[in-house]
Order: C-alpha cells, then structure tokens, then sequence
C-alpha cells in the first residue's frame, strides 16, 4: 500500500505534524499556510502598517533586516561577555567578537545612496579556529550564541559524507539553522553557523586520485558553496529518510560560518615549516624567539593545507587564529571563576539537596595537577571532579549532612579507588 503524502506548508515547507494546524486554500486544493507562517505575517503587516501611520515606511518588507546598529553589542562588550565564561584565549576572543560584530553590521548596510562608498557590498569573512581538546572551542560558540540576535547554530562535521553515501549531506548543515529560526527563511538567512570537528574533514591521503575520500575531500568539495554563497536546497526534516518531502531554498551569502577543529599533529607541520631542528649553529635571532611549547601560535594557511584542507576551502576561510593550551593557572581560574566553573555547579547540585559543599585549595591544587598529566585540557578537569564526587553524590542525599568539604586527601583517595591513580599501597602488598 502507497504511503500517503503528508501535507506541508506551501509558504515555509514545514509538514503538518510540526505545524498547529495547516489552513487549506479556497481556491488551489492541496495548498496549504501552517500557523506559524499566519502569525509571522500578521506581525508583518501589523509591523509594516504601524510604520506607514508613523511615516517610517521603507517600503519594503523582506528588505528591513530590524536590526538597529547603535543598540548591536560592540566588539569590547561580546569580549567582556566572554571573558565571563571562558577564561584566557584572547587572541581568539578579539577575532570571534570582531567577527560577530561585522556580521551584523552587513546586514545592517544600507543598499544603494549616494556617495563614493554607496556602491560597496561588504563581503563576510568566515573564521577557522585551531586549538588542541579542551581549550574552549566549543564553549567559545556555545557562549557567543547566548548574546546574539541572529539565529545560532553548532554542527558536527564527523556525520557528513557526500551525496549518495550512508551519513548525512552536506546540505544538513543548515536543517539545524532552520530550525533554530523556527522555519522562517529570511530570518535564518541571517544567521550564524559554527561547524565542530572541521578537521576530521581532512583529505585522507596526498593523492586524491587513489580512492574516493567520501567523508574527506569529498566534504570539502561540497562545502564550497556553501561557504562561498549560494542558494542550497535545504530538507527541512534533514537528511535521507524522508524523500517525499519538499526542499527549502536557502542563500547562504549572509550566513557566516565559524569552524573549529583540533587538527591533533599540525605542531609537527608548524614545526617542520619553520625549521626548528636545524642540525649544527645557528644565528637566526628569529629562530631562537620560537615558543617550542606552543607552535600553534605559528599557524598558517600553507599547515593547514599540510593536514589536508584543500586550497579552495582555506580561502574561504580566511580569517585563521588559534586557542592556546591551557596552563596550570588558566586550568586553576577554570575550576573556580567563570559563571558556570565546575565547582560551582557541584555547589548547585549539593545546595539543592541542603548541602554546603566546599572545597579547600589542596584540593583544587590536585585535581589540576592530574587534569594537566592527562592532557585532556578543560574536560579532563569535569572527568576528574566527577570521578571524586561520585560517592559523596550517591551518599549525602540519603544523609542529614548540612556541610562537606573536599581535601586533597580526600581527592587522591577517591582517585586510587576508581583506578585513576595507582594504588601504591596495594602494589607494596602484592
């Protein structure tokens, strides 16, 4: 038996199961306008009409971008904002707020006028962030989007393969968007893309020519256009499991796109172009300047195509900049300054079941200690608290307890009993 068709909505493409209730057409059967595309024009032509009575019409409805520049954040604000939640990592912050900052201001350009400048189109400028796990790329995005007032989205580029093969399309990237804008084309047109993991994308082997690389340079190559801009047919359902429905066009010339990776191995790329291991004298004065604990400070366009990013994708990155590794003392101010620092959301936890938890520097000092001979960065700091909270989370509840404190001791027992740290007591009797 033939599967019915589901409805959708002429205006937006959203089927009838996302919508409240589809309102049919008088005239052409089988057209329908969801509610939510009713109510957006409503507020349309309320909005419109409201500005004729004012004498402030523009004349245009899908021309006004709404977007005031004098009340948009300014770069020093969006970094003061980040600064409360992400700690260090200023070269990136100046880069990722300049960023946001011009990307409202063209969409906020006036078209046409008069003047030497009336004729200028300013062109977005996507960024690619490179920094090792657990430095705060993703932290980065997630906390810049709760500022924004553009539609704001993070995607994975692991999923994504060409056309044709078992994953997700390259076109998927903006279902998300889409959704994130509730369906509404215009608005999602605007909006921000931050695209994880972009280094997994990475052509697998130098010669492209040997195998079909599906999932690496293949990617690439259809990222292009959106990156560059172009009107990409969008599945608002995503991906392959439902044929039948109706594509969404979308332009992506005003969508700005933000991609991080951790690109694991470029230091020996980085290295290898300056010329570090130089056997015999040397007398460059430059040469010896070379932070050898962080070559990422050194990155540039040619070490990224040395990792596998084509040519054609770099330049459509142009803005490149990095996250440094995080420092005893950065990894100590992560446990305990920002508003959401681990050890205040442990707080939050506790206070909600009547207990005051407390944790004394000895403590702290430990788990950073172990959090850095890990090297798994910010997150190793999350694995290592949970791991040492695990009995007291299960216990106090339970308990009459109004207060506990966590010691160093306290910290290297727990750790020796999960396996973290070798039991060294235990060894001695064996």
């Amino acid at each position: 038996m033939a599967k019915k068709k589901e409805e959708t909505c002429a205006f937006c493409g959203r089927p009838g199961s996302s919508s409240e209730v589809l309102i049919p057409s008088g005239i052409q059967p089988g057209v329908y306008l969801c509610a939510e595309c009713a109510d957006q024009i409503h507020q349309l032509l309320a909005d419109y009409r409201h500005q004729v009575g004012s004498g402030q019409s523009t004349g245009s409805l899908a021309g006004d971008t709404g977007l005031d520049l004098a009340k948009l954040p300014k770069p020093k604000e969006i970094c003061d904002f980040l600064d409360q939640y992400v700690i260090g990592q200023d070269s990136a912050k100046r880069y990722l707020s300049v960023a946001v900052y011009n990307h409202y201001k063209r969409l906020a350009q006036e078209k046409g006028g008069e003047g030497e400048l009336a004729d200028v189109d300013i062109e977005k400028s996507n960024i690619i962030l490179v920094g090792p796990t657990g430095t705060g790329k993703t932290l980065l995005a997630k906390t810049i989007a709760r500022m924004l007032d553009v539609p704001f989205t993070i995607v994975d580029a692991t999923v994504l393969t060409q056309a044709g093969y078992v994953g997700e399309d390259i076109e998927s990237l903006l279902t998300r968007l889409l959704q994130v804008a509730d369906y509404d084309v215009a608005k999602a047109q605007r909006g921000i893309v931050f695209i994880d993991e972009i280094d997994k994308i990475a052509r697998k082997g130098d010669n492209p020519s040997i195998t079909r690389d599906v999932s690496g340079e293949g990617v690439q190559q259809g990222l292009l256009k959106l990156l560059e801009g172009s009107v990409v047919n969008v599945p608002p359902q995503g991906g392959r499991k439902h044929p039948e429905q109706k594509m969404i066009p979308v332009d992506t010339k005003d969508i700005l796109f933000i991609c991080g990776g951790a690109f694991d191995g470029i230091e020996r790329k980085i290295a290898q172009r300056l010329n570090t291991h130089v056997v015999g004298y040397s007398t460059d004065a430059e040469r010896r300047k070379i932070d050898r604990d962080n070559y990422l400070a050194y990155v540039a366009p040619q070490d990224l195509k040395s990792f596998g990013l084509i040519p054609e994708i770099i330049g459509r990155l142009p803005i490149l900049t990095h996250l440094d590794p995080l420092d005893r003392d950065a990894l100590r101010r992560v446990l305990t300054e920002p508003k959401n620092a681990i050890t205040r959301q442990y707080r939050k936890l506790f206070a909600m079941d009547g207990v005051e938890l407390t944790f004394t520097p000895d403590a702290l000092d430990m788990i950073v200690d172990k959090a850095i001979e890990y090297k798994l960065g910010a997150r190793g700091l999350r694995a290592i608290v949970e791991t040492v909270m695990i009995d007291a989370m299960y216990e106090l509840p339970s308990a009459k307890a109004k207060n506990f404190e966590v010691t160093g001791d306290y910290v290297v027992d727990k750790l020796q009993k999960s396996h973290f740290e070798l039991n060294k007591g235990a060894v001695k009797e064996a």
